[in-house]
C-alpha cells in the first residue's frame, strides 16, 4: 500500500488502459445523445408532411427536447454532484429510453412534444454527468483532450445515427427512427453498469462510508497499488453549490460562458435542426437531406478531433474563439444557398467543423475553470441556460421564415450568436485553472 493522495496519483501517472475504456464509454454515451437530440431533426419531414405542420409549427416541435435539456441540465447536473456521475447516468439512460419510445407511438403535435421534453431532460442530465465524468478519469496532461473527444462523440453520433435514419426512412415511416434510438440507448445500460465506475474524484468528495474501499477497487482496474487511507477531507462552505457558482471567485467565469455557450448554441442549433427540412423544401427526398445532415456531423467531428489535437500545441481558450469566428462566416455560407446537394453538404460539413469546434472548446473550458465539487453543477448550470435560451433558435428560426425571410438573412440574423459568444470569452482569459 502507498501514502498519498489517489487524486494526484491520477494526475501525474500516464492513462491507462482501462481509464480510455471509461472515457470511451462516455463518448459513447454522448455519440448517443447526439442522435436521440437530432432523431427529431431526421424526422421533421415525415412528421410535417404526415401532420400538415408549417414551418412555424415545426419550429416549436423541433425545440422541446432542448427545453428539456435545458431542465435536465439544472436539476440532474447538481445531482450527479450529490448522487454520483454514474447513477445520474444510469437514471438519464432510463428517461431517454422512455421519451425516445413514447416518441414513436405519437399521433399529434401535443403528444410529440411532451415525449420530446421527456427525452430532453435525460440527455440535459447526460451532458452535465458525463462531462464530469470524463474530467475526472484523465490525468492532468490529458484533461482537455479526453474532454473534447467526449464532446467529439455527438456529432459520431449523428453521422452514425443519421446514416441508420436514411436507410430506415427510405424503408419505412419516420416512427423507425425513434424506435432505433430506443434500442440504442438500452444497449448502453450494460456499458455504464460494467466499464464505468464512478470517480474517485467525486468519492473522494463525498466521501461514503465504504469510500476507502471503493477508491482502492477503482486504482486496482487503473493498475496502482492501493492506498492506506484516505486524506482529510477539505473543508467546503456551507452554502449551496448553485450559489458557489457566484462566489467572488467563480462569477465572472459563470456569466461569461453561460453567455458564451448561450449565444453559440443557437447558431449550433439552427444548423442541425433545420438542415433537413431547408433540404426537402428544395425539392431533395427526406433521404437525402439525412445525407446532408451526416456530412455537417462529419465536419463537426472532424472539428473536434482537430481541437483535440491542437490544445497540445495552442491555448485552448484561442482555439474556442478562432472557432467560433469561423463559424459566423461559414453559417452565412451555408445561407447563400447551394443548388446540388453536394454543394450543400460541402458547405454544411464545413459549417458543422466551426460550430461543433465551438461546442466541445466550451466543454474543455467548463472543465478546466470549476472544480469537482462544483464541476456537473456548474455544467449543469451552464448547459441548462444555454440550452434553454437555444430552444428559441429553431423556434425563431421558424417564425422567420414563416414571416417572409429568406434563407440568407436568416442565416447572417443566426450568425450572430457565436460572434457574441467569441467576444464573451475574451473576458475568462485570465481565469486561473481549477484546484481540486
Amino acid at each position: 500500500m502507498i501514502s498519498m493522495d489517489p487524486r494526484a496519483l491520477i494526475d501525474r501517472e500516464p492513462m491507462s488502459r482501462f481509464q480510455w475504456g471509461v472515457i470511451a464509454v462516455m463518448v459513447g454515451l454522448n455519440a448517443l445523445d447526439g442522435f436521440d437530440v437530432l432523431s427529431i431533426s431526421f424526422a421533421s419531414p415525415g412528421i410535417a408532411k404526415a401532420w400538415g405542420i408549417d414551418r412555424a409549427g415545426l419550429g416549436l416541435v423541433l425545440s422541446m427536447e432542448l427545453v428539456g435539456m435545458a431542465l435536465g441540465s439544472l436539476i440532474l447536473g447538481g445531482v450527479a454532484d450529490r448522487v454520483g456521475r454514474r447513477a445520474t447516468i444510469l437514471g438519464c439512460l432510463v428517461l431517454m429510453t422512455i421519451g425516445m419510445l413514447g416518441a414513436a407511438t405519437s399521433h399529434d403535435v401535443m403528444t410529440l412534444s411532451a415525449w420530446r421534453v421527456l427525452t430532453g431532460l435525460g440527455i440535459g442530465g447526460m451532458l452535465a454527468a458525463t462531462n464530469a465524468a470524463v474530467a475526472e478519469a484523465a490525468n492532468g496532461k490529458r484533461l482537455a483532450l479526453a474532454v473534447v473527444l467526449m464532446a467529439a462523440g455527438y456529432p459520431v453520433g449523428t453521422i452514425i445515427g443519421g446514416s441508420i435514419s436514411a436507410v430506415l426512412l427510405g424503408m419505412y415511416g419516420w416512427q423507425s427512427v425513434f424506435v432505433f434510438g430506443a434500442i440504442a440507448t438500452v444497449c448502453f445500460i450494460p456499458l455504464v453498469l460494467f466499464f464505468a465506475p464512478e470517480s474517485i474524484a467525486f468519492l473522494m468528495h463525498k466521501r461514503p462510508a465504504n469510500a476507502l474501499k471503493r477508491v482502492n477497487a477503482v486504482l486496482a482496474r487503473m493498475g496502482h497499488a492501493p492506498v492506506a487511507s484516505l486524506p482529510l477531507a477539505e473543508a467546503r462552505p456551507s452554502k449551496a453549490a448553485a450559489a458557489e457558482l457566484f462566489a467572488p471567485d467563480m462569477a465572472r467565469a459563470t456569466m461569461l460562458l453561460t453567455l458564451a455557450y448561450l449565444m453559440h448554441i443557437m447558431t449550433f442549433y439552427f444548423i442541425l435542426k433545420w438542415i433537413p427540412k431547408i433540404v426537402v423544401d428544395m425539392g431533395f427526398a427526406p433521404a437525402a437531406a439525412a445525407g446532408v445532415l451526416v456530412w455537417a456531423s462529419v465536419g463537426g467531428a472532424t472539428g473536434s478531433l482537430l481541437l483535440g489535437l491542437l490544445t497540445a500545441r495552442v491555448r485552448l481558450l484561442a482555439l474556442t474563439i478562432g472557432a467560433m469566428v469561423a463559424s459566423v462566416a461559414l453559417v452565412i455560407a451555408f445561407g447563400r444557398a447551394q443548388t446540388d446537394l453536394q454543394g450543400l453538404s460541402m458547405v454544411a460539413a464545413a459549417a458543422g467543423f466551426f460550430t461543433n469546434a465551438g461546442v466541445v472548446g466550451l466543454y474543455a473550458l467548463l472543465a478546466r475553470t470549476f472544480p469537482t465539487g462544483l464541476r456537473a453543477t456548474a455544467t449543469g448550470f451552464v448547459i441548462g441556460v444555454g440550452r434553454g435560451g437555444s430552444a428559441l433558435a429553431p423556434a425563431l428560426a421558424g417564425l422567420l421564415f414563416a414571416a417572409g425571410y429568406v434563407l440568407d438573412s436568416v442565416a447572417i440574423l443566426m450568425s450572430l450568436g457565436s460572434a457574441i459568444a467569441a467576444v464573451a470569452l475574451l473576458g475568462i482569459r485570465h481565469q486561473p485553472p481549477a484546484t481540486e
